[in-house]
């Protein structure tokens, strides 16, 4: 059974010391740019910006060096939605969401913990909240 090596964030490495005894270890390592996804892009019709809205409510850790997936994600899903749904789109959008860390396989990878204290988006949406 073969195991996956963790890599420790630069950010808690700083902090904890390690990377000051093993400063080698953590050498040219980048801090994450954790800019927040932003707005979608002109070129999205109306429903692949709706599906951009909904992928940033549903996946709360993407920043903006998602965008480019992001961007991919949100044709595809528009296509799907619309009924254009060829095998090969529905592949390459498992694919997609898999890589966005978007599936329960794949959700355990993505390292987000949502705060307690926020607003449930989905439960008001369902209920007929303000956000629907």
């Amino acid at each position: 059974m073969s195991y996956t090596m963790v890599r420790t964030p630069i950010s808690k490495a700083h902090i904890t010391g390690t990377a000051t005894r093993n400063p080698g270890r953590y050498a040219g390592r980048n801090a994450p740019n954790l800019s927040a996804l932003g707005e979608p892009p002109d070129v999205l019709n109306a429903a692949e910006r709706e599906a951009w809205v909904l992928f940033e409510a549903e996946l709360p850790w993407l920043h903006r060096s998602h965008r480019a997936i992001v961007h991919l994600a949100c044709v595809l899903r528009a296509k799907i939605e619309a009924g254009i749904d060829g095998i090969n789109h529905l592949q390459v959008y498992s694919a997609t969401l898999s890589k966005l860390g978007a599936t329960p396989a794949d959700e355990s990878r993505v390292g987000w913990h949502e705060d307690d204290d926020e607003d449930d988006w989905f439960s008001e949406r369902a209920s007929g909240g303000k956000n629907s």
